[in-house]
């Protein structure tokens, strides 16, 4: 061997080292494109393909190559990994599938049987949204819990770790992320039940848990598991354990091998009122904020809050993402954020200092600006609806920027992501706050009232793709999408941006004008983040379509759960496969003219299914594809069907979990509610009956 092939290989074995073994224990290859091995790409989070063989002079060629039908319900949100040839991913409740990444043919499945395990905490809703790829295994979590490594060439389980406990309201949905021989997954819960949220990190070879860590404290009487716990505590008031706090880790989880930390993202407090969780105020760490561990040990290192004491689902969960910027003449190692509470953050990652932070939307009504000194918010004190008066406020808890990915492509310099104008108006909820207690049963319990009737938020529901300059903290060009939201972005060094839409379409742009320059017609909406690869020298692009949204992005922007095709589509240059003919026809609304509807009963109907069923089947029963459309379907209609499957758990395998704490009285006033919107619809007319409370929660 040369002087110089040896010096080449040193510097190879260094750069393998320094990037911290992301992948498949060969982090140069996903950083040079070939493979995809975790939910952002490599382990920058970027989204990013430093590919160029598909760019914006040849896209024009690009072409269907293959399809595989998802059989698995209910939903495939999922964004995929790919590794030397395989495509993996999972669908549904975490059914994981290997796929020759050139044909399409399947490998193997893996099917955990979560539905059946989760019980109470299959009413989440969600399904499985990233799988991760390290050192020869795959990795899952599942919503009653395990977190679960196959092995990548058999699908056979390797082990199988339980990472909540029993009946405590927690699951898992977001992706796992590997690093230095570990993995660490966190969970979610805090919109449902008394839930304190942590992230666990485990030996990735045996599943033994190698840490943990808090990321709200407990309670005081039983000791705190370290001083940063004690520390967080003073940051709290009255009881809040009792509420459990929040905080959880649901998605963005980000390994930096610079500084050899975990950046975790974490959720909104427990409830989302702090007036009931924390009464008296104060910033309630470490609920929305961004906190740094030390990746070997857990220990706290610094953290960054988005929204002191929030109150308004502002969650920090969105991607932490790393880059190299110039900060005052100097490059500096940062962190990209776009929360949903609509300010974009630049943070320097050794520190945690706030650099910069902009609105990124129009509409910010709970805050005038970020100040830069304290790295706080100047908030509208209106905006914590003082004494119960009810206040618009944008954005909304859907957010700004929702979980869908955003991209970064250090060649444009600018991030890609969807931007949402949508606001709600907050209120208490009716009654003594003191008293206030988690309802059995219903779904959401947010400690937020009801929006006072007759209320209408202005200006509407709009969304756009928008490309960000994070230096400057301004808007590169932006693009009008339909409806209110949609999916997630890839951008690669071809100059392209890949984004999928409610409409059906996959559509790449030019990423530094903003100019469509191709799309294909997936016949289904397109939730999840396509990736990029290369397998034997050619270039894929693969996104998987499926429609996961309980609601209506906007009149008439829905797919049906039943006939809504889930497909795996994968692109490259010259190819031409073809979808079958799209058969988009949907059911009749099921009318059932023999049935007397009492108003009464329905109205009382209405309360009862915005509690238990609007999460899923959609404001106003206006269905968006996550579940059924209940005013088309056949169940209702019969009362033993009705009962089997609501009270029974008759359909708990294909994700629709039972309530069997509902009296089979209050099945009967639901039917009313049913069909009194399954009339109105077919005639064209307004329901009666208003819409759900609980609706603008369960678009998420």
């Amino acid at each position: 061997m040369s002087r110089l092939a040896t010096l080449l290989s040193l510097f190879g074995l260094l750069l393998v080292a320094a990037c911290g073994g992301q992948g498949g224990g060969s982090p140069a290859a996903s950083r040079d494109g070939k493979d995809w091995p975790g939910y952002g790409g490599d382990y920058t989070e970027r989204h990013f393909s430093p590919l160029t063989q598909i760019n914006a002079e040849n896209i024009g060629q690009l072409g269907l190559v293959w399809s595989h039908d998802i059989d698995v319900m209910p939903s495939a949100q999922t964004a995929p990994v790919a590794v030397d040839g395989v495509l993996y991913f999972g669908a549904g409740h975490s059914v994981v599938h290997a796929l020759d990444a050139k044909t399409g043919t399947e490998l193997w499945r893996y099917d955990p049987e979560a539905p059946q395990k989760a019980g109470e905490k299959l009413r989440s809703a969600w399904g499985i949204r990233g799988i991760a790829y390290g050192e020869g295994r795959i990795y899952t979590g599942t919503v009653d819990g395990r977190l679960i490594a196959l092995d990548a060439k058999s699908g056979k389980l390797l082990w199988s770790s339980m990472t909540i406990e029993a009946n405590d309201g927690r699951y898992v949905s977001g992706p796992p992320t590997f690093f230095n021989g570990k993995v660490i997954i966190g969970h979610g819960g805090g919109d449902f039940a008394p839930v304190r949220g942590y992230v666990t990190a485990y030996d990735a070879k045996t599943g033994k848990q190698v840490w943990r860590f808090y990321t709200v404290p407990g309670d005081p009487a039983k000791g705190f598991e370290d001083e940063t716990q004690a520390m967080a505590a003073k940051t709290w008031k009255g009881e809040w354990w009792k509420y459990g706090g929040g905080g959880t880790a649901w998605n963005a989880i980000t390994f930096d091998p610079k500084y050899n930390r975990i950046y975790i993202g974490t959720g909104n407090g427990t409830p989302w009122n702090q007036k009931i969780r924390s009464p008296g105020g104060g910033d309630n760490l470490f609920v929305c904020s961004i906190v740094a561990l030390d990746a070997d040990t857990g220990k706290y290192v610094w953290h960054y809050q988005i929204n002191p004491g929030e109150t308004w689902d502002y969650n920090a969960a969105m991607d932490i993402t790393l880059a190299d910027l110039p900060v005052e003449g100097k490059t500096r190692p940062v962190i990209l954020h776009a929360p949903k509470n609509g300010f974009f953050y630049v943070i320097d990652r050794e520190t945690g200092k706030l650099i910069s932070a902009e609105k990124f939307v129009k509409n910010v009504t709970w805050a005038d600006r970020i100040d830069i000194k304290t790295g706080r918010p100047v908030e509208n004190p209106a905006a914590r609806f003082p004494d119960g008066k009810p206040f618009t406020v944008f954005p909304s808890p859907v957010g700004a920027h929702s979980v869908e990915a955003m991209s970064f492509n250090p060649g444009t310099g600018l991030v890609y992501l969807n931007a949402i104008e949508q606001g709600r108006v907050y209120a208490d909820p009716p009654g003594d706050l003191s008293q206030w207690k988690f309802a059995p049963g219903q779904v959401i319990n947010n400690g937020v009232g009801a929006p006072p009737p007759g209320s209408k938020v202005e200006p509407g529901n709009t969304n756009t793709l928008l490309a960000w300059d994070p230096v400057k903290q301004k808007p590169a060009w932006s693009v009008a999408l339909p409806g209110f939201k949609n999916g997630a972005t890839m951008a690669t060094a071809g100059n392209l941006v890949f984004q999928g839409n409610v409409s059906g379409e996959l559509a790449a742009y030019d990423g530094k004008s903003g100019k469509k320059i191709w799309s294909f017609d997936a016949q289904n909406g397109i939730m999840a983040q396509p990736i990029s690869y290369e397998v034997d020298g050619v270039q894929y692009v693969t996104v998987i379509a499926s429609w996961r949204a309980s609601t209506e992005m906007g009149p008439g922007l829905s797919w049906d759960y039943r006939q809504q095709k889930r497909r795996v589509l994968t692109f490259a240059l010259n190819g031409k496969a073809k979808l079958p003919a799209a058969d988009l026809t949907r059911m009749p609304y099921q009318l059932d003219p023999a049935f007397r509807i009492d108003p009464a009963k329905a109205e009382r109907g209405r309360a009862l299914v915005g509690a238990h069923c609007a999460l899923c089947h959609g404001s106003g029963l206006k269905a968006g594809g996550a579940a059924p459309d209940l005013r088309r379907s056949p169940v209702p209609v019969d009362p033993a069907a009705f009962d089997a499957v609501v009270r029974e758990g008759a359909l708990v395998p294909n994700g629709m979990p039972g309530f069997p704490e509902i009296p089979a009285a209050d099945l009967e006033l639901m039917q009313h509610y049913i069909r009194s919107e399954a009339r109105a619809a077919a005639s064209g007319k307004a329901p009666a009956t208003a819409t759900p409370a609980s609706a603008s929660e369960g678009i998420r």
